[in-house]
């Protein structure tokens, strides 16, 4: 089956939480487009997921840190990460101005 879509499409521009839209799905992996507008993690929490993840910031703004880091690393649109799982990470900040749009691949999600 062909689909088709736009990154940019029904893009909130100010929600309590991230959206976060599955747009494909199979054993193994999933891609999602995650939408956060000024959305963090909690300060005294890390994320430690079962699965890797590759995230690309493809508009707004984002800093991620990750465990023993000093300071979060800045990503702008174009710029990705690679996380292994079980790689204590956290979102430091999204961009107040603007929505913040991921494409995420989540692989051997279980």
């Amino acid at each position: 089956m062909v689909g088709s879509g736009s990154l940019f499409a029904e893009v909130p521009s100010n929600a309590e939480s991230e959206q976060i839209v599955a747009l494909f799905s199979a054993p193994g992996v999933k891609i999602e487009r995650i939408v956060s507008t000024g959305q963090a993690t909690p300060a005294s929490e890390w994320l430690d997921q079962d699965w890797t993840e590759w995230v690309a910031l493809c508009s707004g703004s984002a800093g991620v840190r990750f465990e023993g880091e000093a300071t979060p690393r800045t990503l702008e649109p174009g710029d990705y990460l690679l996380i292994p799982a079980h790689t204590r990470h956290r979102v430091e900040w999204t961009d107040l101005t603007q929505p913040t749009i991921w494409l995420a691949a989540l692989v051997d999600v279980r």
